[in-house]
């Protein structure tokens, strides 16, 4: 199996909706109702071209001839979840100093699961996120995606409901880790 790790671009805006729809509706069924689904991709999940614009949003492409099979990125901007539909946006930088860098918008086909991809993805996005100066992470993850993160050591720290605009409200839970000094990059001084 090859899979290939790399930046997401403008050009990708395009084709990662129908990704997002398939994974939603193929993988979180168990945790979530068709309310809750529907309601989740009018209002909440969907393409966040800021991540994209800001070079932290991540694809992974698989095949010969490279098709999209996952995507997720980390974000220095306060704004915990959702795309660029979500009402709830605030995109004011975070301060490295103080502020956890957000981990955001995974989603991978159900064809492709277990095959590491999300883990891909959320390395190169705290390696990324240490080598900006952050040293603390933090997420607003789905029922479906606890499990995951909670094997790369993040901690829950809170459940949340999320209100959709159908009237629906979706779980989720705002989750925390803090970066190791094997994922800081050390200033090397004279």
């Amino acid at each position: 199996m090859n899979l290939t790790l790399r930046q997401a671009v403008p050009a990708n805006i395009s084709v990662l909706p129908t990704l997002i729809d398939a994974s939603v509706r193929g993988l979180q069924a168990a945790d979530y109702t068709p309310a809750q689904i529907e309601g989740a991709l009018q209002s909440v999940y969907g393409v966040d071209s800021q991540l994209i614009a800001d070079g932290t949003y991540y694809v992974v492409e698989a095949g010969p001839e490279p098709i999209i099979v996952g995507c997720g990125g980390w974000s220095k901007r306060k704004t915990l979840f959702g795309g660029d539909r979500w009402a709830g946006r605030e995109d004011s930088l975070l301060n490295p100093q103080h502020d956890a860098a957000k981990i955001r918008a995974f989603f991978v086909h159900p064809n492709w699961v277990r095959r590491g991809i999300g883990s891909l993805i959320l390395e190169a996005c705290e390696r990324a996120a240490a080598a900006a100066g952050f040293t603390r992470l933090e997420m607003g993850a789905t029922l479906t995606g606890v499990p995951l993160y909670r094997a790369r050591g993040y901690v829950a720290l809170e459940n949340l409901e999320v209100p959709l605009k159908n009237g629906e409200s979706l779980a989720v839970v705002r989750m925390e880790k803090q970066l190791g000094a094997q994922n800081r990059v050390h200033d090397r001084g004279p």
